[in-house]
């Protein structure tokens, strides 16, 4: 490398000596001061040798440069020309794209670093000094793209898949792809610039024949629709933004289908619905043919058109070397004769067809017209009313195929030639099998319609059904609007689902760099994205993940054209996502995704959601903020806290739980359930999901950051449940508390009217004479009538409660005898000693019931304790009996 850039240096200072003769004034020079390829090469040879002896003449490295080192003046020496050198290398590698940052390195690792970026320095020079010398010696190393553009003779492509079989000839036929190797872009000859932003499609109309609704202003505004920003160098954010400024007043118009209203009120006549005379098709030779290339000739056609009841319309189309496509061509047939119209030529002055197109009174008949619609929007600004479409036909009808091969096959009896299927219809002046090609695809066409008509009239019994949907499915097709390809930042998510290849961080990474970096690209240059990079060499890339620039070379076969021109800066792509941490794929997949299932455990029985046999170490230490979304939950905030701690038991559980909104499970055994299980199996029935019209249908990617962004319907409705469910909170908190007052005041009620009936019962008993104190007056007194005190204050106080109540009180509900038979009972014969033998023999036997009981009654006042003493045994207790084994049925209180 030094020998290198000194062999620079010394070219610029021969340059005089090179120029001085006089007889190669008149010889080009190959480059200034050299007059051929073989003076460069003797003066940089000696410019070599030069360097190496120079070189060669410097102290030796150990201790001879030690010692000239120890001097100031050799050190400084040294240290100015290294960084000259330094200087001159990264110049060189800047020139050939490779990373030059020499001096900025670490001090530690500088010098292993810097030896690996003059390794691959080098590298990427000598190859690319092999691929000049190779062009040089008339030896092309590059790979052909698939489709290149241009002419040149057919050539037979000998492959298996592409055989032929033919059942009269013994040889079998091949396809073959007819390509020339330099066509001139007809992109640089469009008047109007192609729009590969990427911003939506705006529709190209701004004159609208045989119109219903009149075009909005939107369109026939010019001025408006030249703000286009079509600069591919304005970054995406400032086109969005500049895009949303132009569309804010026009949206509704802008994106609409201009001939939305007229094809919504289009009514069938009679005619198309009756039965029609199948007019033979005339042979193609006996047929005018005319190829359409100048104006003149547009608007003479256009004319013709607007005078006929049916055409027949189909399409060439290009998308190999243009991002959004080109339509190359358009066939055009009549009963009479055919046309074909030079697309690329005629591309801004198309739109004049669409007095034709648009006209309900004619009927164009399309083959399979989902794609022809669109191209023709996108292009042309051309739209069509009264489409007839023989491919719906076709599947009316069940026919074994439904392709435009197996209809010419079927009614017209004539094979298709798709020899020229894949040739390159860019191809000015088109070669007479093109041309004949292209004739046949139309030349047929309104005789299938007229037969595909007449089969559905009579497959149906003569009615219209069935005719009727086939123009109902084919007014659907018109009413397609063609839409641009958008990139977002989660477009790549797609292409990679649909290669069902499961990625690391570091892979996935690459892949979305590489799709970036793709789709940008195909957008400058107007190529399309398998031209610039196929996805199963992205695929290839991503997965391998080259450390070197050759690597990406080797992953592709063959070398995209701009695969090698950019081959460092995706080399840097790759080496940027090999700096990402290193993450399992599941765990990639499930940060990316928010609603995914687990890997299932390798056991015989399992739960498609338990996570108990998954260890500790499968699953990534995340932060607080990067915390995946919970298995099968739409938000992971609060859950948590209910779920039980799986990690920690070890045994099989025989269900595992799987969301909130698990449907209650009807148990048969309801009486065995604890009152907490059943409280919570009712809440669980009653129970309505809020989120079953927002949950995602299938594989849906919920972003992260959506539940915390104010502006997401996501926030939104996490929020509106979270205020609910506080909401259900608060109420419940005030019912509870509620019902606890309520129930403070009935028991504060109920307990002022015992006490207020205790009050009365104490009152009532103050004047009652008891039996001891009647016996002693009988004795005293003799038979002195007593009163009936207990009756009359039986009669004023009032009806104590059922607690309250004793087996003494019972007696005095019952209506007293008239005072006249009353005769008062001598208690002087009586035995007085049966209380006192009663009362010593329940003392001499424990009993722990009754002590108690006893020692609750010290409770009470002593006037009520006397009451519940003598109310507690019964007036016919005999004393002769004995306790010893007899349950006593004591009083409750």
């Amino acid at each position: 490398m030094a020998s290198s850039s000194k062999s620079n240096d010394s070219t610029n200072s021969g340059l005089k000596d090179n120029n001085s003769d006089p007889n190669d004034e008149d010889k080009p020079e190959l480059c200034p001061g050299f007059k051929d390829v073989d003076a460069f090469v003797k003066h940089g040879f000696g410019a070599v040798l030069s360097a190496t002896k120079a070189s060669a003449s410097l102290p030796q490295a150990g201790d001879e440069f030690d010692f000239y080192r120890s001097f100031p003046g050799f050190q400084e020496f040294c240290e100015s020309q290294g960084d000259k050198l330094l200087h001159f290398m990264s110049q060189i590698m800047q020139v050939h794209g490779c990373r030059s940052h020499l001096r900025d390195r670490n001090k530690l690792t500088g010098l292993e670093e810097r030896f690996d970026l003059i390794v691959d320095s080098n590298d990427v020079i000598l190859e690319r000094v092999g691929i000049l010398l190779d062009e040089a010696d008339g030896v092309n190393r590059s790979q052909q793209p698939v489709m290149p553009a241009g002419f040149q003779p057919p050539k037979i492509v000998v492959s298996s898949w592409n055989r032929k079989g033919s059942g009269s000839g013994s040889r079998s036929e091949m396809f073959r792809l007819l390509h020339a190797k330099n066509v001139a872009r007809p992109q640089l000859k469009f008047k109007e610039k192609v729009d590969n932003s990427n911003t939506p499609f705006i529709p190209k109309i701004f004159i609208k024949p045989n119109a219903v609704k009149p075009l909005p202003s939107y369109f026939t505004n010019k001025q408006i629709r030249k703000e286009r920003p079509e600069d591919l160098d304005v970054p995406a954010a400032l086109a969005d933004l500049i895009h949303q400024q132009r569309t804010q007043e026009h949206v509704e118009d802008m994106f609409a289908h201009p001939y939305q209203y007229e094809l919504d009120h289009l009514l069938l006549p009679e005619s198309l619905l009756s039965k029609p005379e199948v007019q033979m098709y005339r042979p193609m030779d006996e047929s005018n043919f005319s190829f359409i290339d100048t104006l003149e000739d547009l608007v003479a056609l256009n004319e013709k058109l607007c005078k006929l009841s049916e055409f027949a319309v189909d399409l060439e189309h290009h998308s190999y070397r243009s991002f959004l496509g080109i339509t190359s061509l358009m066939q055009i047939s009549t009963r009479e004769e055919d046309f074909i119209i030079d697309t690329l030529e005629l591309r801004s002055e198309l739109y004049i067809l669409n007095e034709a197109f648009t006209d309900p009174a004619i009927v164009k008949v399309f083959h399979g017209a989902d794609s022809d619609i669109e191209w023709l929007q996108r292009d042309f600004g051309l739209y069509v009313v009264r489409l007839f479409d023989t491919h719906q036909a076709s599947r009316a009808l069940n026919l074994a195929r439904h392709s435009l091969d197996h209809l010419l096959t079927h009614f017209c009896n004539v094979g298709s030639d798709k020899r020229y299927q894949l040739a390159d219809w860019r191809i000015r002046p088109l070669p007479d099998e093109m041309v004949q090609y292209a004739r046949t695809d139309t030349h047929y066409l309104l005789y299938i319609y007229d037969c595909v008509r007449a089969q559905l009239l009579d497959f149906n019994h003569g009615q219209p059904g069935l005719l009727q949907s086939v123009w109902n499915k084919s007014k659907d097709i018109s009413l397609k609007k063609y839409m641009k390809p958008i990139y977002t930042e989660e477009s790549y998510l797609e292409v990679q689902r649909k290669q069902k290849r499961s990625f690391n961080t570091q892979q996935l990474t690459a892949f979305r760099l590489l799709f970036a970096w793709r789709d940008k690209l195909a957008r400058q240059e107007d190529e399309s994205t398998g031209y610039v990079l196929p996805t199963h060499m992205m695929i290839k890339i991503s997965e391998e993940l080259p450390k070197e620039p050759q690597g990406i070379i080797a992953c592709c076969n063959p070398v995209p054209p701009l695969v090698r021109q950019q081959v460092n800066a995706l080399h840097l792509l790759v080496q940027q996502a090999r700096e990402m941490p290193l993450l399992k794929a599941e765990i990639a997949a499930q940060k990316n995704r928010g609603l995914t299932p687990i890997k299932k455990p390798e056991v015989t029985l399992f739960g498609p959601h338990d996570t108990s046999r998954v260890s500790e170490s499968d699953h990534h230490p995340f932060s607080a903020d990067e915390m995946p979304v919970k298995q099968g939950m739409l938000f992971s905030e609060d859950e948590h806290n209910m779920d039980v701690d799986v990690q920690k038991t070890s045994v099989l559980m025989a269900e595992a739980k799987i969301t909130l909104f698990e449907e209650p499970r009807i148990l048969k055994d309801e009486d065995s359930l604890p009152v907490a299980q059943m409280k919570a199996r009712r809440i669980i029935e009653s129970f309505e999901n809020p989120f079953r019209m927002y949950l995602p249908s299938s594989d849906v990617h919920v972003n992260k950051n959506a539940k915390f962004d104010p502006s997401s319907k996501i926030f939104e409705i996490s929020k509106r449940w979270k205020l609910q469910s506080i909401e259900q909170q608060q109420k419940e908190l005030e019912a509870k508390k509620k019902a606890k007052e309520e129930a403070k005041q009935l028991a504060k009620k109920v307990a002022d009217e015992r006490n207020k009936a205790k009050q009365s019962y104490k009152e009532s008993l103050q004047n009652v004479a008891t039996v001891r104190q009647q016996a002693a007056e009988s004795a005293k007194g003799g038979a002195k009538k007593r009163e009936r005190v207990p009756s009359e204050v039986g009669e004023s106080t009032p009806k104590p409660s059922k607690k309250l109540m004793t087996p003494a009180e019972k007696p005095q509900k019952t209506e007293p005898p008239p005072e006249e038979s009353f005769k008062p009972f001598d208690y002087s014969q009586s035995d007085l000693k049966v209380f006192a033998g009663n009362k010593s023999k329940d003392n001499t036997q424990f009993d722990p019931n009754r002590q108690a009981h006893d020692f609750k009654k010290k409770k009470f006042g002593r006037g009520q304790k006397s009451n519940l003493g003598a109310g507690g045994r019964s007036m016919s207790y005999m004393a002769g009996k004995s306790d010893r084994g007899f349950r006593h049925n004591w009083p409750k209180r």
